[in-house]
């Protein structure tokens, strides 16, 4: 039994010849006839009917058969047909042929050989389908193939972007840019939460918003669906009626939202939208979600940047601190090497003078004074010593 999807259009104006065609041969086998009489109507029919195969008469009123194969052919029908021809109207059959005929088959026949007939037909036909199913699925897996090519060329690119560009706000643009292309949306927006407001969050970079909206760049931003993100820390996905019940519905009737996140702590949130009500796939998420990804490196790239640059920022000062603190005291050592030395050096000379004094021949010397002086110019000798090595240790 055929599949009742397989169509014949008989193009007979003789009765007896239809009757058989139709009711004895075809239908039995399982096919859906329709008939015409003469070749406009078959033109008519071929449109609306969409035959799979057409058994046409070369005998026909008014358009001959061949005149019927010259005109479907201008039609673009592409369904096999197969011409039904007399004994002795061998040079009809070569004509058709030649306009594009795919069998014939001699009249008087039986059933048995036009069903045989149809079906060398109809393989023809199942090849054909056969080749188109094939080609468009080529088409599709070739399309398929330069999507899954254009998504990796992208999310390599938005990897090399992390690494390579410095200025935030340069690589938020390009981020969100990349997040609306590979999910098919219509526009999308960044936001990075307040560190002085835990609670709210700043428009960071935005794609396609309005103006109206894209006026708040760098200032709090809310869509009131994006706080809900932010408190679960899900990546959520709404389309129609339940968008209107959110400020972001004026941007689009579906939305995807995926949080930025540092561990378990939201630090971002990523939100795209389309202005149709189409919902975004699971694939659209898993994308957007790896593109979220590499915000959230980026957003950490940051703060650890910030906080390097702070305790560099502390070191300098503390060096900066020490080095001040080194030069008081190289300052203070040579003050007090020049406020000691005038009066040290007179010290040791008056000491000299006393002891020279004292053990002259002219003045008989008191040992006990001898001694006592003796001690203070030895001890004026060490303290001079001591002078020294802080002079040498202050230049």
């Amino acid at each position: 039994m055929n599949k009742p999807q397989e169509r014949v259009l008989v193009v007979e104006n003789d009765t007896g010849i239809c009757d058989v065609l139709v009711h004895q041969a075809l239908q039995p086998a399982g096919y859906q006839v329709e008939t015409a009489q003469e070749a406009g109507d078959a033109i008519k029919k071929a449109a609306s009917f969409t035959p799979d195969v057409i058994i046409a008469s070369l005998r026909l009123p008014g358009l001959s058969g061949k005149d019927l194969l010259a005109a479907l052919a201008s039609k673009n029908i592409q369904a096999p047909i197969i011409v039904l021809g007399e004994r002795g109207c061998e040079e009809d059959i070569i004509q058709a042929f030649r306009l594009g005929a795919a069998d014939c088959m001699i009249w008087p026949l039986r059933e048995a050989e036009v069903v045989t007939a149809v079906d060398r037909a109809f393989k023809q036909v199942r090849a054909r389908r056969e080749r188109e199913q094939l080609a468009r699925q080529l088409k599709e897996a070739n399309d398929e193939l330069k999507k899954r090519l254009g998504e990796l060329t992208l999310m390599i690119s938005l990897g090399k972007a992390v690494v390579s560009i410095t200025n935030q706000r340069t690589l938020f643009d390009k981020i969100i840019e990349g997040g609306v292309h590979i999910t098919e949306a219509d526009a999308g927006w960044l936001l990075i939460r307040n560190e002085r407001q835990a609670e709210s969050w700043i428009l960071s970079a935005h794609r396609n918003l309005p103006k109206s909206l894209a006026d708040n760049l760098f200032q709090p931003w809310d869509d009131s669906i994006s706080g809900v993100v932010g408190i679960s820390g899900e990546t959520l996905s709404m389309h129609g009626e339940p968008m209107n019940r959110f400020k972001a519905s004026h941007a689009g009737k579906a939305a995807l939202v995926v949080p930025l996140k540092v561990k378990k702590e939201v630090i971002g949130l990523m939100t795209v939208v389309r202005k149709e009500d189409r919902p975004f796939s699971p694939a659209n998420q898993y994308l957007l979600e790896a593109v979220a990804d590499y915000a959230s490196i980026s957003l950490m790239n940051a703060r650890l940047f910030r906080i390097l640059e702070e305790r560099v920022h502390a070191m300098q000062k503390a060096a900066e601190t020490a080095q001040g603190s080194e030069h008081k005291k190289e300052g203070a050592l040579q003050q007090l090497d020049t406020s000691l030395q005038a009066p040290l050096k007179a010290a040791l000379e008056q000491s000299r003078w006393l002891l020279s004094t004292l053990t002259s021949k002219s003045n008989p010397p008191d040992q006990l004074q001898v001694d006592v002086v003796n001690s203070i110019h030895q001890n004026l000798q060490e303290l001079e010593k001591v002078v020294g090595k802080i002079a040498a240790a202050g230049s």
